[in-house]
C-alpha cells in the first residue's frame, strides 16, 4: 500500500509532493480480523455481541473493487445489502439530462445499498469506488433473517431511516445559503468523517479523489461556483486543495464562514 502523508511542498527540483494515500484495501479479500472490526464499528450493528456478529459475519461474502468500478447502479432492483469495509466510494443521482449529484460519500464501516422489502424495489443512486475497496454483501433473503433474528438491528434501521429523512430536510433549509457557505459546511462535514491529523502541520487533511463537479452536487451549485468558492478560500488561508486531497488549515475560521 502506497502512502504519503507529508504535506506538499516544492522540492529543489520543483516537483510537487501531495500527500495522497493511494490505496486503501490492498488485496481482492478481506481478513476475517478487518471484517470483524468492521462489523463492530458499523451503527447498524454497535449493540451486538462478538458472538452476534460473527454469526453476521459468516453470512456475508466480500468483494474487491478498484477505482472506478459500479457496486450498483440507479435504478437497478434493489437485491443486496452491504457494507464497506475498506476504502472510499460516492453515491450520486442522474438526471434525466444526465448531470450527477453526489449525494454521499461512504467509508470504511458505512451501510448502503437496499432491499425491496423496504419500499426501495430500485435502487435510489449509483454507488461507484473511488479507491481501491473491499466490500461486505449479503442478498435479501439473508438480510431478512437478520432483522428477524437480531430486533436491534431493525431498530437501528428504523432509526437510520428517520436520520435520513431529517437529513433531506436540512438539504433543502440548506439551499437558503450562499454557495460559499454551503461549500464551507460541506468540507467540515468530510474533515468530520474523514480528515486526518497530520503531525508535521496544523489543520486536517481530506484525502479524497473529489471533482469540482463532485462538490458542485453535494452543495446544490455549479462547478464553476464550487471553483470560485475554493478560490476565495485559499486566498483567506482557510484551506489548500490538490487533485485528489483537501486541506483545511483554519478549522476556526472555516466554521464562521459557514456559519
Amino acid at each position: 500500500m502506497s502512502t504519503q502523508t507529508n504535506p506538499a511542498f516544492e522540492p529543489p527540483g520543483g516537483r510537487r509532493v501531495i500527500p495522497v494515500r493511494t490505496s486503501y484495501a490492498p488485496s481482492h479479500t478481506c481478513s476475517p480480523a478487518l471484517r470483524m472490526r468492521v462489523l463492530r464499528q458499523t451503527p447498524l450493528f454497535a449493540e451486538l455481541s462478538d458472538d452476534e456478529l460473527r454469526s453476521i459475519d459468516a453470512r456475508m461474502t466480500n468483494f474487491h473493487a478498484d477505482p472506478n468500478d459500479i457496486i450498483h447502479r440507479q435504478g437497478d432492483r434493489a437485491q443486496h445489502f452491504y457494507v464497506l469495509a475498506a476504502g472510499r466510494m460516492k453515491a450520486y443521482r442522474t438526471s434525466s439530462e444526465g448531470q450527477q449529484a453526489v449525494v454521499d460519500l461512504l467509508g470504511s464501516g458505512d451501510a448502503f445499498g437496499g432491499v425491496d422489502s423496504f419500499g426501495r424495489a430500485e435502487h435510489a443512486e449509483t454507488v461507484e469506488a473511488l479507491t481501491t475497496a473491499c466490500v461486505l454483501r449479503i442478498d435479501a433473503d439473508g438480510f431478512h433473517r437478520i432483522l428477524r433474528e437480531f430486533p436491534p438491528v431493525a431498530l437501528r434501521l428504523i432509526d437510520d431511516l428517520a436520520d435520513q429523512l431529517l437529513e433531506s430536510r436540512e438539504a433543502v433549509t440548506q439551499r437558503s445559503t450562499t454557495v460559499t457557505q454551503r461549500v464551507a459546511a460541506t468540507l467540515l462535514r468530510l474533515a468530520a468523517k474523514f480528515g486526518e491529523r497530520d503531525d508535521d502541520r496544523a489543520g486536517i487533511l481530506i484525502q479524497l479523489p473529489l471533482t469540482r463537479a463532485d462538490l458542485a452536487g453535494m452543495t446544490g451549485s455549479t462547478a464553476e461556483s464550487v471553483s470560485r468558492a475554493m478560490s476565495r478560500m485559499r486566498s483567506a488561508g482557510l484551506v489548500e486543495s490538490g487533485r485528489r486531497w483537501t486541506r483545511i488549515v483554519d478549522v476556526a475560521g472555516l466554521q464562521r464562514l459557514a456559519d
